[in-house]
C-alpha cells in the first residue's frame, strides 16, 4: 500500500480499508497462536498498512479542522 495512493481515497474508503486491515492482522495473530502462520513478513506489513491509513486519516482531519477555522 503506497502513501499517494491512500491520499487520494476518502475518510470513508480509508476507514473501510483501516477495518480490513485489522481484521486481517486478526486473522494472522490468530494463524500464528495455532502455528498455521507461513509468511511471518506480512504480519509487519499489515501493521504498517494499519499506521500508514492512520496517518492519513489524522492528516485529513487535521487539515479539515484547519479549513473550519
Amino acid at each position: 500500500m503506497n502513501a499517494t495512493e491512500l491520499r487520494d481515497k476518502t475518510p470513508d474508503q480509508l476507514r473501510d480499508d483501516l477495518l480490513a486491515l485489522k481484521k486481517e492482522a486478526f486473522n494472522l495473530r490468530f494463524q500464528q497462536a495455532s502455528g498455521a502462520l507461513e509468511n511471518t513478513a506480512r504480519m509487519r506489513s499489515v501493521r504498517r498498512d494499519v499506521a500508514k491509513v492512520k496517518t492519513i486519516l489524522n492528516e485529513k482531519a487535521a487539515a479539515a479542522a484547519g479549513e473550519a477555522k
